[in-house]
């Protein structure tokens, strides 16, 4: 039975080390936390301070006895934090990680993207080739994904198919492209493009719900897997097309939309061409009704002024890409600037255009731009931002990026640009528990990570003068510079455990 379908046999109960963003300055290192997952895969409650010995008295006060009750108690080296959402990739690039890396956005798109694109015309090479796709990210620690398809309809219902059957928390879209793109890539028509739109959308709203004790109406409670327009970006759309998908989205406002804007001096030069009535790029898209406070807008590497102003005015959310930015030459997004005028930002990897499917890869490049970014600027240089328009009380732009904000971007800053904040995220009461178990025990078996165990042995007490707040503080910053795979355990999505090392072991 397909994971997303069912519910929990019991109440699950984790104690142990705990992380989780707040906000981008500051996120909360427990030591010693008791968290309570429902039979239905929402947080229950949190106790922010249980030592060992208090565990049974705290759950028995909450009535929490008998043999329906799970208890995972966490071991040394391992903590619990929120999955990893990644607002932007190619699920049909994959394949192609690590090819092109001579070329820039464009050439790269015509000699390398859109050849491999075109093959899932063939349902069973989709079939295959997605199962092993979404199992990738999963394991990667992806519990949220904003899933680009190809324009082949059938295609993108089998990839909608595969994450809901894995119990992936996902948005799929089907790309628009009646313009600009190879003969044997593109749809013949605006009307046929939308007619697939349509088609797709039906499909995956006609999947089968979770298991919940809440009201049906509120679908992202209700569903894992979730429609996404996708015009893929104007340089592949009519005016007729986008006016199209505009009147779509005008009929659901809780209907997300995905595309690109100002990823490469080039493409936006193009764009600029071929909408010469509009006075930028982001001008473009708002013309025809597709910005609002569910679009996700990759890259945005070089944005105008005025048009940072509209997207903070619609409520666009960014995806920054920072290891496909790099990779395809196109940029370095300023992010701290964005984030310094209240637009939402998340991380995202741009398979293929970036060269990994984790989020850990896209969390240290984005560190790396955002130094590269405060290099170019001297020590007390005038920020670009009026201090009047500052929404954090302290000022990101042109400065790198600390620990909290780079946390903030890979989980709660995506689910805000997905408009899924009220559900995951961070660790409350009432929101899903999709979450990492993750582990920095050399016994994880990645020699960049110098799990305690060799201090241990070594008879280093690398710990001395530390608290255990800042300890696990420690253990943190450990996996997002050098964790990878080999060190999350389990994945969680929706209470289920999904993926990661452990469930890997576990499979016949």
């Amino acid at each position: 039975m397909s994971a997303a379908r069912t519910h929990l046999s019991s109440t699950t109960v984790f104690h142990g080390a705990l992380v989780n963003p707040l906000d981008l300055h500051s996120y909360q290192a427990l030591p010693h936390a008791l968290l309570c997952v429902d039979p239905y895969g929402d947080i229950a409650w949190i106790e922010p301070h249980v030592p060992d010995a208090l565990v049974q008295d705290v759950m028995a006060r909450k009535g929490l006895v008998g043999d329906d009750v799970q208890v995972v108690q966490l071991k040394k080296g391992e903590f619990l934090m929120p999955g990893f959402i990644d607002t932007h990739t190619h699920a049909p690039q994959v394949p192609n990680m690590g090819a092109g890396q001579q070329y820039e956005l464009l050439d790269w798109l015509e000699n390398v993207t859109f050849p491999m694109e075109s093959r899932f015309s063939d349902v069973d090479f989709a079939r295959h080739t997605y199962k092993t796709v979404v199992r990738r990210v999963i394991d990667s620690g992806t519990t949220t994904c904003c899933y680009y398809g190809t324009l082949h309809v059938e295609a993108t219902k089998v990839l909608a198919d595969i994450i809901h059957e894995y119990g992936q928390r996902a948005f799929v879209g089907k790309c628009n492209m009646d313009r600009n793109s190879p003969d044997n890539y593109v749809e013949p028509s605006a009307e046929a493009s939308v007619q697939g739109t349509k088609e797709l959308l039906e499909h995956i709203r006609g999947l089968p719900p979770l298991t919940s004790p809440r009201p049906a109406h509120d679908t992202d409670r209700s569903q894992l897997v979730h429609p996404i327009l996708t015009p893929r970006f104007a340089i592949s759309c009519t005016s007729p097309l986008l006016t199209s998908l505009g009147q779509i989205a005008a009929s659901d406002r809780s209907l997300r939309i995905q595309t690109h804007i100002s990823e490469n001096l080039s493409e936006i030069a193009f764009t600029k061409s071929l909408f010469p009535e509009c006075s930028s790029y982001a001008d473009v898209y708002d013309k025809h009704g597709l910005l609002r406070h569910n679009t996700v807008l990759a890259h945005a590497v070089h944005l105008e002024d005025e048009e940072i102003a509209l997207l903070k005015e619609r409520g666009c959310g960014i995806s920054h890409c920072p290891t496909s930015n790099f990779n395809l030459r196109s940029g370095i997004c300023k992010v701290g600037e964005l984030l310094d005028r209240g637009i939402k930002v998340g991380l995202g990897t741009d398979v293929s255009g970036g060269f990994s499917p984790s989020i850990l890869a896209a969390i240290q490049h984005a560190s790396i731009a955002s130094k590269v970014v405060s290099f170019q600027h001297q020590p007390g240089h005038a920020i670009a931002v009026p201090h009047h328009l500052f929404v954090n009380h302290s000022p990101l732009a042109n400065k790198q990026l600390p620990i909290p904000a780079l946390l903030h971007l890979a989980t709660l800053g995506g689910a805000q640009v997905c408009d899924l904040q009220a559900r995951v995220g961070s660790f409350a009461p009432g929101k899903a528990f999709d979450a990492l178990l993750v582990s920095v025990s050399s016994a994880a078996g990645n020699p960049a990570v110098w799990g305690v165990e060799v201090d241990e042995a070594l008879g280093i007490e690398r710990g001395m003068g530390m608290s255990k707040e800042q300890h696990l503080e420690r253990m943190l910053e450990a996996f997002m510079f050098c964790g990878d795979d080999r060190n999350i355990s389990r994945v969680y999505v929706q209470g289920r455990v999904i993926g990661g090392k452990e469930w890997a072991a576990s499979q016949p």
